[in-house]
């Protein structure tokens, strides 16, 4: 319970429906991780506060777990270094991945409970043909969150519950205010939790010191073609248009970031389209393995409508997604995630 109203509505619905529930509140960071004149939008005391008394209201227990060592390396070292590196990691997912799927299930194993219940808007389902866990989309497609989940495990999966997947965000907030909860009216989150004021650069110097990716260096067309100078490869990402710099009869994306030349590749909107990616670390869901060329649809991006595409796993941990219709270029450290209708058929991160 992060001290939201989602997780709160989740806790309620749960309780009503005769589960035994335990809240539990993960304390992932402490305010030294934070730029020191940002509010963090998480982890705080009053968001531990808000998630007790909301348990209190409910009856039921509350706990709050310290996991800031496992946050810190599974997440945020690993967040920083894919910046570092050139990539634009997915920190949610990491944390999901690694926490709830991982940490959490094991905390709920060791107090001898059942199920880890999140405040997430996804659903799942048995399939008795394929004796597999789906994962599926939400009812409310403009609140899914399927997009950030597709690590699942069948084993962790077995043991979730999502209790908001047939509801709507404003279904969510009617039932907290019916119930009295504080937590009714709280905005939603929209930044990286650890990094509030959104400019991932400074976080990444004041954590790891200032080195290569920091440095300026050319700006380039994809023909090589020098087109100014670029600030540091950190304070970009592929298919970035605005503060790139460069004043050009058309707007100008960026397509590539070249660590070993310390260049910035751009190129116009018809210049940066690709038709395929490769995904590496790849989870498959609704299959044990994809043994044949595909049908499907695939996000590239969290906010993304899925697009028609054909994906075929060339390796143990590689997939090949090809796109009916060319795409803007992904980043690489970015997820690609596949569904067969609303079916989460897995995922992987784009190389």
């Amino acid at each position: 319970m992060s001290g939201g109203v989602d997780s709160s509505v989740a806790a309620l619905l749960l309780s009503e429906a005769g589960y035994g529930v335990t809240g539990a509140t993960m304390k992932l960071f402490g305010a030294d991780v934070v730029a020191p004149d940002c509010d963090s939008s998480c982890c705080s005391a009053d968001d531990v506060e808000d998630a007790r008394a909301v348990c209190r209201r409910l009856g039921v227990p509350h706990y709050t777990f310290n996991f800031g060592e496992l946050f810190g390396e599974a997440v945020i070292d690993r967040f920083c270094g894919a910046y570092l590196g050139g990539t634009t990691p997915n920190p949610c997912i990491d944390c999901n991945r690694f926490l709830k799927f991982d940490a959490l299930q094991r905390r709920r194993r060791e107090l001898g409970l059942g199920f880890v219940a999140t405040g997430h808007y996804a659903r799942r389902a048995w399939d008795a043909r394929t004796r597999r866990w789906r994962l599926l989309r939400a009812r409310d497609a403009a609140k899914d969150q399927s997009y950030v989940l597709y690590h699942l495990t069948q084993d962790a999966l077995a043991h979730m519950l999502f209790p908001l997947g047939e509801l709507t965000k404003p279904e969510v907030r009617e039932l907290a205010r019916a119930h009295g909860f504080a937590t009714a009216e709280k905005p939603e989150s929209q930044d990286i939790c650890f990094v509030p004021d959104g400019d991932y650069a400074a976080f990444i110097g004041r954590r790891c010191g200032c080195g290569a990716a920091f440095e300026p260096g050319e700006i380039v067309n994809r023909e090589g073609k020098v087109l100014g100078e670029h600030k540091g490869l950190i304070h970009y990402t592929v298919g970035q248009r605005k503060g790139i710099g460069v004043a050009a009869p058309e707007p100008l994306y960026v397509f590539a970031k070249d660590a070993a030349a310390n260049q910035l590749v751009v190129g116009t909107a018809a210049e940066v389209q690709v038709r395929e990616v490769t995904a590496h670390d790849v989870n498959l869901i609704a299959v044990e393995r994809i043994e044949a060329p595909c049908a499907v649809t695939a996000k590239t991006h969290y906010r993304q409508r899925p697009m028609a595409a054909t994906v075929e796993q060339t390796g143990d941990d590689e997939l090949r997604v090809v796109f009916d219709e060319p795409q803007r270029a992904a980043a690489p450290g970015q997820a690609v995630v596949l569904y067969h209708g609303d079916v989460v058929v897995g995922g992987g991160t784009i190389c």
